[in-house]
């Protein structure tokens, strides 16, 4: 049964707990955004479709957020409980450190309860559509996974680097290198170049 204690614990922890929530899932997804600001910025992609990406990448984050917002929100409940002596008041009245500590216990179990439930049935799908927009931004802009100066090696049997990109299809200063034949090493080198998808979506 919920004591007048208990709502004072939970209604401390609650407040805390949103906030550091939402702090570190913004944390995370800049994180994930410094990686990939180069290919989103200035390739003429609508804010719709970034605020898209944003939005499946966040539902992706969620799990990673909740346990750091659980730990944080803790620190500053008992923190703040400490500060202003109610601590000490609980445990002047013979109330042990079990006993009010039972209703975050109760909270953060419900809290596992619903990480549990969002992983096993939103990260899924959510991970598959942030998926399905990348490789539809690739389609429509072939060149968008290309790194200026890094060799790339994820079409089949060669490595491509190239030196810079333009409206991410023209590309400047190739090193295309075959990987598939072992008898000798094959360099195709240019000045300029054009990315297409073909029809088979190669």
């Amino acid at each position: 049964m919920f004591k007048k204690l208990d709502k004072l614990i939970v209604k401390a922890f609650i407040g805390p707990f949103v906030a550091t929530f939402f702090i570190t899932l913004l944390v995370l997804v800049m994180q994930f955004f410094w990686l990939y600001i180069d290919d989103f910025v200035g390739k003429g992609l609508s804010t719709g479709i970034i605020l898209e990406f944003i939005w499946y990448q966040s539902a992706v984050l969620i799990p990673l957020a909740l346990p750091l917002a659980v730990l944080l929100s803790s620190l500053m409940t008992f923190g703040n409980l400490g500060e202003s002596f109610e601590l000490v008041a609980i445990k002047a009245a013979g109330i042990s450190l079990l006993r009010f500590m039972r209703p975050l216990f109760i909270v953060t179990t419900g809290i596992c309860g619903v990480a549990f439930l969002f992983s096993n049935y939103i990260i899924p799908v959510a991970n598959l559509r942030s998926r399905t927009l990348l490789t539809d931004i690739v389609y429509a802009k072939p060149a968008f996974d290309l790194k200026e100066g890094v060799f790339y090696d994820k079409l089949n049997g060669f490595a491509i680097k190239i030196g810079k990109k333009e409206e991410d299809s023209i590309i400047h200063n190739i090193i295309i290198y075959e990987q598939s034949n072992d008898l000798q090493d094959n360099f195709i080198v240019a000045k300029d170049g054009i990315m297409r998808v073909k029809k088979n979506k190669r």
